[in-house]
C-alpha cells in the first residue's frame, strides 16, 4: 500500500484540478450506518426500505402527510436524521478538508446528506442527493436552512407560494437541476478524480466516474465504444474493489478505510511536494 499512497501523493500534487467524489463510506466511520452493506438500514430493515420508496410519491399526492410523516417521533427519519445530526466528521473528513485548504481539491460532490464535510471545515461541497439541514423549494428551488421556517403550520411553504420539502432527495425523486449541472461541470473541469468510500452503482451519480473518464455526450460514446480514455486520473480509497475497479475506470485502487488512508495521503503531499513540504 505505501507505493500506492506515494503514487496517489505525486499524481494529486501534480494536477491542476482535483475533485472528489465521496458516499457512505466516509461517513460510517463516524458511526453513521450504510444503506446496503451487511448491517445497513435497508438491509436490516425491509419495512424502512419499502416506507423509502413510497415518501416521495406522498410527497406529490399529499405534503401535509408527508411532513406529518417526516416529523413523526415513530417514524424512521425523525430518529435517523437526529442521530446523524449528532455524527462527528473522522479524520477522512478532516484530510479532504486539508486537501481544500492547501488548495489542490477544488470540490467535492458527495451522496451523503450528513453534512460531515461541512462540519470538518470544507467550503466548496455539492450535496448531489441534498442534506439534512435545509429545505428546498419545490417550484423555485430555493433553499432554506432548517431553522430559518417554521413548521407550525404545514406543509411549509416558501415566500414564492411553493411547497417546501427537505432538500434530502427521496427515492424516485429528480436530482436537483442546478446541483447535477454544476457537478457535471465540475467533473469535464476536473483533471483528478478521488473517489472515496463509494461504489457509485446509484444513478445518476454513477455517471459521473464514466463522464470524467470518457467525457460527455457524442464523445464520451465515441470514446467508450473505442475503449480510449480522456488524461483524467482517477482514484479510488475503498474497502473493497468495485465495478469501477472491475471496469477499468480507475486508475488502481487503494483498498482500506478512507479515515486511515486519506490521512496518509494528505502528509506524504505535504512532506515531498513543494510548496507544500515543510
Amino acid at each position: 500500500m505505501e507505493g500506492l499512497i506515494k503514487q496517489a501523493a505525486k499524481d494529486i500534487a501534480e494536477r491542476k484540478y482535483a475533485i472528489a467524489l465521496t458516499g457512505a463510506g466516509m461517513s460510517t466511520e463516524s458511526s453513521i450506518p450504510d444503506f446496503r452493506g451487511p448491517k445497513g438500514i435497508w438491509t436490516t430493515n425491509k419495512k424502512a426500505e419499502a416506507e423509502a420508496y413510497e415518501i416521495y410519491g406522498l410527497f406529490l399526492k399529499e405534503p401535509k402527510a408527508y411532513w406529518e410523516k417526516m416529523l413523526s417521533s415513530q417514524g424512521i427519519y425523525q430518529r435517523f436524521y437526529e442521530e446523524m445530526r449528532k455524527a462527528k466528521p473522522n479524520t477522512g473528513h478532516y484530510a479532504l478538508a486539508e486537501l481544500e485548504r492547501l488548495g489542490i481539491l477544488k470540490y467535492i460532490i458527495t451522496q451523503n446528506i450528513d453534512g460531515l464535510h461541512e462540519k470538518a471545515g470544507s467550503r466548496k461541497v455539492l450535496e448531489y442527493h441534498g442534506g439534512i439541514y435545509k429545505l428546498r423549494c419545490t417550484s423555485c428551488g430555493s433553499r432554506f436552512g432548517t431553522e430559518e421556517v417554521s413548521l407550525d403550520e404545514l406543509p411549509p411553504r416558501c415566500q414564492c407560494g411553493g411547497i417546501l420539502k427537505h432538500d434530502v432527495v427521496h427515492f424516485k425523486e429528480p436530482i436537483p437541476s442546478d446541483v447535477r449541472e454544476e457537478s457535471e461541470e465540475e467533473v469535464l473541469r476536473s483533471d483528478l478524480m478521488l473517489i472515496c468510500g463509494t461504489s457509485a452503482v446509484v444513478y445518476p451519480f454513477a455517471e459521473l466516474p464514466i463522464m470524467a473518464r470518457f467525457g460527455s455526450g457524442r464523445l464520451a460514446s465515441s470514446l467508450y465504444a473505442t475503449g480510449h480514455k480522456t488524461n483524467v486520473k482517477i482514484l479510488e480509497v475503498n474497502a473493497e474493489p468495485t465495478s469501477l475497479t472491475q471496469e477499468g475506470v480507475s486508475d488502481y485502487l487503494i483498498q482500506g478505510k478512507t479515515g486511515e488512508v486519506l490521512p496518509r495521503i494528505v502528509e506524504e503531499v505535504k512532506r515531498i511536494y513543494s510548496p507544500f513540504a515543510t
